[in-house]
């Protein structure tokens, strides 16, 4: 039988997806489950949505679309960037593709070369850290532990980056739900500036998920002379509960937009019509669900935040976006729950699911292995008894 090509040693399966399936096994089994293991909003659009996408359907050409997306999906994601803040992009600056781990990874073979070097903090969404091996990248890690906050700091970026090709920054955060203040971006930025030859890409498909009044803020607000290399990342699948219709977009120099839109006639060639239709209606009609389900989920992080700080040992730094909380749970290792032994987060996740019947995914997913990271988008009604759950076995253990 001949070889797999080399790199698929390198791949490995998504480590959230193998906790929600074994998750999931477990429920069928008949077991009582509280999963807080995938990042799913756990909403749905509004109506508007779903017409347009039947509209679009009744009328469907069954023909190829633009390899860029169509001109009006450009232009209410070009209005979508201004609402936030972000002006002066053109159609040539935009892509679409499927969903934003798709845009990542054209802009990853788009912008790296094997050998090239990747920068990116350390919580890190998973799939970073495997783009970079997949693709022979060398990734230089930077650690933001709990006591920063798990922050980047204008030092370790300016440390990093001599001899980088990309910078990768997430905000706000997937694993732990940190927000950049303002100053904060600003004086990342001022770091930016001072090395000329690394892309910025800003994956910042939570944008719309701030919490606390500490707003949204972007390397090109601050630095305006960073847009010729800032690649903007986002997506419909968090704000507006559209994981399943797979619709992400890119903003950024125009050279690295029209990379995308090559990729994309060679990956996808297109987004099909009736996606791109239902993407529209999202973008350009009502604003009412995204803004309640912030609210929301505003409310469900002072439960959870509540609930993880009243946990004698544990360490968890407030949250301010998306829909994660990522406590430092380490004062576990050492001690045991009936007699089975927690030495790592692995051992931990594994013995709440099985004894309490909650699923976390272990931090070292994230390169952080004094950690865990819970999703709090589980029904409303599943919360609270989670968190209890959750108290319970730290507080069995001996």
């Amino acid at each position: 039988m001949p070889h797999l090509a080399a790199r698929m040693s390198r791949a490995k399966p998504s480590a959230i997806m193998l906790i929600a399936e074994k998750a999931k096994q477990l429920k069928a089994a008949g077991r009582d489950i509280i999963s807080f293991s995938i990042g799913v909003p756990n909403f749905l659009p509004g109506p508007h949505v779903y017409e347009a996408a039947r509209k679009a359907l009744d009328k469907d050409s069954g023909q190829y679309g633009s390899n860029r997306g169509p001109e009006a999906l450009l232009d209410a994601f070009i209005a979508h960037l201004e609402e936030g803040g972000l002006r002066g992009y053109q159609r040539s600056n935009i892509a679409t593709g499927i969903g934003a781990k798709h845009m990542l990874y054209n802009l990853a073979e788009a912008l790296l070369d094997e050998g090239d070097v990747i920068v990116f903090p350390v919580p890190y969404w998973t799939t970073y850290l495997d783009l970079a091996e997949i693709l022979g990248a060398e990734a230089r890690l930077l650690p933001c532990p709990a006591e920063q906050n798990y922050k980047l700091t204008p030092a370790q970026l300016d440390a990093a980056l001599p001899g980088a090709k990309v910078f990768l920054f997430n905000n706000p955060s997937n694993p732990t739900g940190m927000v950049y203040t303002e100053q904060e971006i600003a004086a990342l930025a001022d770091v930016l500036v001072r090395h000329p030859h690394v892309w910025i890409i800003c994956d910042d498909i939570y944008n719309r998920m701030v919490f606390d009044g500490v707003g949204y803020h972007n390397f090109v607000n601050a630095r305006p002379e960073l847009r010729d290399r800032v690649i903007q990342v986002d997506s419909l699948s968090k704000t507006y509960g559209m994981p399943g219709w797979r619709v992400g977009f890119i903003a950024g120099p125009e050279a690295v937009a029209n990379a995308v839109v090559t990729l994309n006639s060679n990956h996808i060639t297109s987004i099909p019509e009736v996606v791109n239709a239902a993407a529209l209606a999202a973008l350009s009609g009502p604003q009412d669900v995204p803004a309640s389900k912030n609210a929301e989920f505003a409310a469900r992080r002072d439960q959870v935040y509540a609930a993880l700080s009243a946990i004698p040992g544990v360490v968890c730094p407030r949250p301010q976006g998306a829909f994660y909380a990522f406590p430092n749970i380490s004062c576990a290792f050492g001690k045991s729950h009936n007699g089975r032994m927690i030495s790592n987060d692995v051992d931990f996740c594994s013995a709440l699911l099985e004894a309490k019947g909650v699923a976390c995914v272990p931090g070292s997913a994230f390169g952080d292995p004094l950690a865990l990271r819970i999703s709090y988008t589980c029904p409303a009604e599943q919360l609270a008894p989670g968190l209890q759950r959750f108290q319970e076995f730290i507080a069995e253990l001996k």
